[in-house]
Formats: C-alpha cells, structure tokens, sequence
C-alpha cells in the first residue's frame, strides 16, 4: 500500500534526497550512490523515491539545478564588468577556483560520462535549463566583447568559452605541474585571455 505524504512532509523529504544526492554524488559518482544510500537519510522506502524523481537522473538534474545560481554568482563579478584583457583573467580565475572548491562541478568535468548519462534519461531540453544560470551569460558577454570590438569576431562564443574552459584541464591536473603549478595557470589564463583579444 503505498504511503501518502503531507505537503510538509514531502517538503522535507524531497529537499534531503537532494542534500544527499548532493553529497554522494560528489564523492561517488551518479553510478556508484544506490537509491539505498539515497533514500536512507530521508527515512523512506526505495520504491517511495520515485514519488519524488524519476529516477536518479532526475535527481542529479535537480542538484545541477540548485547549485547553478551558486556557480553564475561566482562568476558574475567578472561579468559584470566590460570585457578587456584583465576581466577575462578574472572569468578564467573565477572558473579555476569553483573547480578548485566545488567537489561536485570538479567531478562533472572529470566525469563528462554522467552528464551524458543524465542528458539521455531527463532528455538535452530538462538539461538546458541549466544553461541560462550559467553558460548563457558567458556566452552573451563573449558575444558583447564581440559585439564591442575587444574580442576576436571570427570564432563563435562557444567556441571562446571552449577555449576558456581549457583551463579546467590544467586544474584536473595540476599534480603533474609540480611546485610549478601555480605559474603555469597564471601564464596559461594570461595567454589565454590576450589570445581572445582583437
């Protein structure tokens, strides 16, 4: 028989099924968590999961949901400001730290096969609701660097922002760098932004 929740209670539940999936997939992965370990903390059956998501896809969909306006705030003081060489360094920095400090967006770089995943269970258009929090506005600030004559016009934004997120890799990476990890991201930014520059 199945078991019927109060509004409040279905409040509650669904908002820990989403600070756990938040946590596990983090450190685990969207493979690796078990709706047992999602639906633990919740204090629900397995089979009560999917009156609150589809499937754990869904679930992933709705942690990229609600830490995107996290990750568009930490970018938004590098474009808030017109685009020239400086602020460029700023976007790319800004980028670098959120892989840095954010174990679930450092994972989903390294671990593209779970985006892919999400993507073919929730379908590219529940995906691209993502897209306005975070990849729109770089893409519609590129274009106005564009627009305004400081950045290169004949490369498309997306292909710019392409370049930008290349600096990710030197993060995933940063143990082969060494002791010199620190100047190889700063020259790499540096590089990179004047590159971008008309």
């Amino acid at each position: 028989m199945a078991v019927a929740f109060t509004s409040d209670e279905k409040a509650r539940i669904a908002c820990t099924l989403v600070d756990t999936a938040e946590q596990l997939f983090a450190a685990q992965g969207l493979k690796k968590t078990s709706l047992d370990e999602l639906v633990r903390p919740a204090g629900i059956a397995k089979g009560s999961f999917y009156a609150f998501f589809d499937s754990k896809e869904s679930l992933y969909l709705e942690v990229m949901l609600r830490r995107a306006p996290r990750m568009g705030a930490r970018l938004s003081e590098a474009l808030g400001r017109p685009v020239d060489e400086e602020n460029l360094v700023c976007l790319m920095r800004a980028i670098t730290d959120v892989l840095v400090d954010d174990p679930f967006y450092r994972r989903l770089l390294t671990h593209t096969d779970e985006l892919t995943a999400v993507s073919r269970r929730v379908g590219p258009e529940q995906l691209a609701r993502v897209m306005p929090q975070i990849v729109s506005p770089v893409l519609d600030h590129l274009a106005a660097g564009q627009r305004d004559g400081v950045l290169v016009d004949d490369i498309a934004p997306d292909t710019l922002l392409g370049v930008i997120r290349t600096v990710g890799l030197l993060v995933m990476n940063r143990d082969r760098f060494g002791a010199g990890y620190d100047d190889v991201l700063e020259a790499t930014i540096r590089t990179l932004a004047r590159g971008m520059l008309r």
